[in-house]
């Protein structure tokens, strides 16, 4: 039988059912549909590997796996946190369990059909084809983001959403996950907001509080997250985000808290075992820190989930240790890693600080000076990052409490806690890395009070009268610190009093150069944990055409990922 009047030949299904009857059915019914290609699975752990570097035009999916403590629901719950799953494919659970509340939670975990065993072949297509509809329904849309027409995209999400067309509530989350990348986090509250109001679902609410994040509006999230929290305890997402805006308000206790949760509701879910891993390190618990660093590496180095920055931390806690095969393990990893992707900058540079590391545990100490000396040269470059920053005032700390004194390091620390100590979060996260030599810890303490005083004496002459003065003053401290703070104030007097100065576009020009300089518009520059591209509770954005299916296979083989971005 046919599953719809296409022609599926050239369509792919994946089929992810630890029992080989089962599987053998699915694969059997999927074919009689007319799909080309038929992959398999028997563990979700095994499906995630190969949805990682391959896209699926169907994933059918069983909820329980009797030899795998990872679910059909938790494969799906890091699929779609991870931007692993794009809008195309069509992900059916099909399972025994018939209770209410696990239907419920697969309807809200963005699924496209959820089929109870055992079913007949009529109702599996019924499924499939009425997924398929939603799709071709949205084709406009999803050909917009294809070929990154975001802004036209939103418009037509919008348009179905206030017309209340067909599939209006999809087009509707797909449309606020736009607003967010484009900037306009108002205008996706407002869009959540309204779905809320039309509809309360889980995934609306938390949308309200994402775009209140992405606004600056972090208290009014907090307050959110904890109203949906309340009502629905089990929303792993939901915690996700509470982390992130604990984090922002320099919160970590709290944030800890929240990420422990978060990670005992899905202990299989990579990124939630890395963000508690990461967020305990900081907290200061170097300890447990190592076991929750060493369980993730352990889970998924392999995978793309896994944020290299892991390594780092745990090589870290393995000099701490003394720990002398576990560091050389995490080097050894590093290599794996690069020998993947020998390009990748980021990647050059973490494994840099690994190796500096290795030394020190080997008593290279000239050779490991060198290595610092060297990284130091860098800190006032435009792509020398809060994490980069990080990374070394943690090492010139296990050189101060081995007695290696640099007469150097005293003004490095300064220099870097001025550029980076902006807010209380990035400060605390700062100090969080100096905690093994408690006078780096003060002076990048001291760095954050300074940074507001200069910032406090700017305010000061832009409300008496004078904005020219303002910002005058703030570029000046600006190129001197190459603080992200003091820069975005002057752009930020010069935006509201601009009628007022009388060379504002030359200022304007100089103060855009110091964002260039200073790397203000990194992303990495904010508080976060891990990859900060990595959005709990949003839709995969996946750009770009679709490959023919016969260049599918050797994409595969070459572990080429399709690329998926998240939404901002």
């Amino acid at each position: 039988m046919r599953l719809i009047a296409d022609d599926l030949s050239s369509c792919s299904a994946l089929v992810v059912d630890a029992n080989p009857t089962s599987r053998s059915i699915l694969i059997s019914q999927l074919r009689d549909f007319g799909v080309g290609s038929v992959a398999q699975a028997a563990r979700a752990q095994d499906a995630r590997k190969q949805l990682e570097f391959r896209t699926f035009d169907f994933v059918l999916c069983e909820q329980h796996f009797s030899t795998d403590a990872m679910t059909g629901q938790d494969l799906l719950d890091d699929l779609r946190r991870n931007q692993l799953l794009p809008f195309s494919t069509v992900f059916l659970m099909i399972t025994a369990e018939a209770t209410y509340a696990k239907v419920a939670e697969a309807a809200e975990s963005a699924l496209d059909g959820y089929l109870l065993k055992p079913h007949k072949a009529t109702q599996l297509a019924e499924r499939l084809h009425a997924a398929r509809l939603r799709k071709e329904s949205l084709r406009e849309i999803f050909e917009a983001i294809d070929n990154e027409k975001f802004e036209e995209a939103a418009a037509l999400c919008m348009q179905r959403f206030e017309s209340k067309g067909k599939f209006w509530l999809y087009a509707a989350r797909v449309g606020a996950e736009l607003l967010l990348r484009l900037q306009r986090p108002a205008d996706a509250q407002a869009l959540y907001k309204a779905v809320v109001d039309a509809k309360t679902l889980p995934w609306a609410r938390l949308g309200v509080a994402r775009a209140q994040l992405e606004a600056g509006q972090v208290t009014q999230a907090t307050s959110t997250l904890e109203s949906l929290i309340s009502s629905d305890g089990n929303f792993a997402d939901a915690y996700d985000v509470m982390g992130r805006a604990q984090i922002e308000l320099g919160k970590f206790d709290k944030a800890l808290e929240t990420y422990k949760m978060a990670a005992t509701l899905t202990p299989h879910a990579i990124t939630r075992v890395q963000s508690l891993a990461m967020m305990t390190y900081y907290a200061g618990d170097h300890k447990e820190a190592e076991a929750l660093l060493d369980k993730t590496v352990r889970m998924g180095l392999d995978s793309k989930m896994f944020d290299a920055q892991t390594l780092v931390l745990l090589a870290f806690t393995r000099l701490e240790l003394a720990d002398r095969k576990g560091l050389q393990r995490c080097y050894d990893d590093f290599l794996r890693l690069l020998e993947k992707d020998e390009d990748n900058r980021r990647l050059q540079r973490l494994c840099g600080i690994v190796q500096t590391l290795n030394l020190i545990m080997q008593s290279q100490f000239a050779a490991s000076v060198d290595a610092v000396r060297q990284a130091c040269k860098t800190i006032r470059e435009p792509d020398f990052d809060f994490e980069s920053a990080s990374n070394l005032v943690a090492l010139l700390c296990h050189l101060a409490t081995r007695s290696i004194q640099l007469d150097e390091v005293d003004a490095v620390v300064t220099t870097l806690g001025m550029r980076f100590c902006n807010n209380r979060s990035l400060t605390e996260l700062l100090a969080g890395s100096a905690k093994l030599h408690p006078p780096y810890e003060a002076r990048i303490r001291e760095c954050q009070t300074k940074v507001l005083e200069m910032a406090e004496v700017a305010m000061a002459l832009s409300m008496s009268g004078n904005p020219a003065a303002a910002v005058k003053n703030l570029v000046l401290h600006g190129r001197e610190t190459l603080s992200a703070r003091l820069i975005d104030n002057a752009w930020q007097v010069l935006h509201k009093h601009g009628a007022k100065i009388a060379d504002a576009d030359a200022m304007g020009q100089e103060v855009q150069e110091l964002r260039s300089l200073s790397g203000a518009h990194l992303t990495s520059n904010k508080a976060t944990l891990g990859d900060p591209k990595r959005q709990a509770g949003g839709l995969a954005l996946r750009t770009g055409t679709r490959p023919p299916p016969d260049k599918m296979v050797a994409k595969y083989k070459a572990a080429a990922a399709v690329q998926s971005l998240s939404l901002q």
